[in-house]
């Protein structure tokens, strides 16, 4: 395997590294270990092995137990930020936040220079190379590639039939209020400690201006040959 681009060399040895030799004898998914199978397995039968002791509720996996009694019971976010007031149920959740904070995009695309910082969006941009459009609207049945977009063809083209709820502070819509509310803490609550940029000097107390401030940096072709006069922004 050869490639010009580091991100694709990159993405090669991880699906290298990742081979999936636990295949299910039910459907053609494979996996890593086999406690992945064992728990994909269960999704087949329908065995729920991990029982909550405070409801009736049942999980095919002791994680899925442990976020069940964190958002139902105990209420617990022990996943602090140690930049903002953030918390989360999910460690999974607080990484990718703290992402925000520092600009990281540890899932590249191989086809193109997109990098996200989470592996669903980088899913989802995946599907604007494939045209793959899974996405469609249940008033006049038009197809997306994106869920977002989806969205924002409702609200203006069948506006009268969805909510519309807009932030006060940009040109975000959302359907319902208490996205809305999400919204507001997750990007436009003042941070006492300052965000400061990886490129710059430039510092934020708040997160949606830090994000498109980190924006302005994206195309920036930071890597220059020291043989010839090529710039890259990889």
């Amino acid at each position: 395997f050869t490639s010009v681009k580091l991100s694709s060399l990159k993405h090669h040895w991880k699906t290298r590294s990742d081979e999936k030799r636990h295949v299910c004898h039910l459907c053609p998914k494979a996996f890593r270990t086999a406690t992945l199978l064992h728990n994909h397995v269960n999704t087949h039968t329908g065995n729920k092995p991990h029982k909550c002791s405070e409801c009736d509720t049942a999980f095919v996996t002791r994680g899925e137990l442990s976020r069940h009694r964190r958002y139902k019971h105990t209420l617990e976010k022990p996943f602090k930020c140690t930049i903002c007031e953030y918390s989360s149920v999910e460690a999974s959740k607080m990484r990718r936040h703290v992402r925000s904070h520092t600009g990281e995009r540890p899932y590249p695309c191989h086809l193109c220079s997109y990098a996200s910082k989470d592996a669903y969006k980088l899913k989802r941009h995946m599907l604007t190379h494939t045209g793959e459009k899974r996405f469609e609207c249940y008033v006049c049945h038009a197809r997306f590639t994106q869920s977002g977009t989806m969205k924002i063809h409702m609200l203006q083209k069948h506006g009268e039939n969805v909510p519309k709820h807009q932030c006060p502070h940009c040109s975000t819509f959302l359907s319902r209020k208490h996205d809305l509310g999400v919204h507001l803490r997750n990007l436009h609550s003042y941070m006492e400690e300052a965000v400061k940029c990886r490129d710059c000097e430039a510092a934020f107390h708040e997160r949606y201006a830090f994000l498109q401030h980190r924006k302005t940096h994206r195309n920036e072709k930071k890597f220059r040959c020291a043989q010839c006069s090529c710039t890259c922004n990889q």
